[in-house]
């Protein structure tokens, strides 16, 4: 159990800090505006008192601290992500990394946004209630699928982080 968590950790922090450099590369590249974080945040503060949903969250009361929350969160995720991808797949797939297997699992976590935080945040279920919900699909799909693609890319990496 050990090495399961040990591995989730080098896994998820590496897929999520990939995940976080492509927003950064589309942000500064393209002009693509990623996640606030300080939003989900604030969602995760005011969840801890009670309250779930929100229309919209960014008419909640601000948070102290929710920042460095929503950071704290969004990589404490992606480890349980790395956790769930490897006892799914066995921790064999280290030995041989497969990049569509890794692939098809960042884009079935892409549900977590869809069914749970968007809805909670008051932008509904997938996104149908933001002005323009095509983009904001995208925009959540192409994060978790570079998710998935930074799990192999910390796999290929993995014998230098041991």
């Amino acid at each position: 159990m050990g090495e399961l968590l040990l591995e989730s950790l080098i896994l998820g922090v590496g897929a999520t800090l990939f995940m976080d450099l492509v927003a950064l590369a589309l942000r500064y590249g393209v002009g693509v505006q990623p996640l606030d974080y300080a939003l989900v945040g604030r969602w995760f503060g005011h969840l801890l008192r009670g309250q779930v949903r929100h229309r919209p969250i960014t008419a909640s009361p601000v948070i102290t601290g929710e920042r460095w929350i929503g950071w704290v969160m969004h990589y404490l995720i992606g480890v349980v992500f790395a956790v769930v991808f490897l006892t799914g797949v066995g921790e064999g797939w280290l030995a041989t990394p497969r990049l569509d297997i890794a692939l098809a699992f960042g884009a079935v976590t892409v549900l977590a946004p869809f069914l749970v935080l968007q809805p909670a945040m008051g932008a509904g279920l997938a996104a149908r209630r933001t002005p323009r919900p095509g983009i904001a699909r995208l925009k959540s799909l192409l994060a978790h699928l570079s998710f998935g693609m930074g799990l192999w890319v910390a796999a290929i990496l993995w014998p230098a982080a041991t």
